[in-house]
């Protein structure tokens, strides 16, 4: 029986939620994790498949927390003042 990592957990409903919850760089060990497991040319197709899946979600959900970083992010404009880091120009 195969031993499965915490990464392969995303499928269930408890780890789901875990990715939801983790930081950032939980998310990216996560992901490397995966990456690791699909290198490995002894993983059967539907495993792969699977695995595959899981990464996606977690990219999905580092996307989601840089995203919401950058929201956040203060950039100084030519006056000195601080406008929002997506306002194209600082306009």
């Amino acid at each position: 029986m195969q031993e499965k990592t915490n990464a392969g957990a995303v499928d269930t409903p408890e780890g789901a939620a875990a990715v939801q919850e983790c930081g950032l760089e939980e998310l990216f060990a996560q992901a490397e994790e995966i990456i690791a497991r699909l290198e490995d040319p002894a993983l059967p197709l539907e495993e792969a498949f699977a695995a595959y899946e899981q990464g996606m979600k977690v990219i999905a959900r580092c996307n989601e927390k840089v995203d919401a970083v950058e929201k956040k992010m203060l950039m100084m404009d030519e006056q000195g003042a601080l406008v929002p880091f997506d306002v194209p120009g600082g306009q």
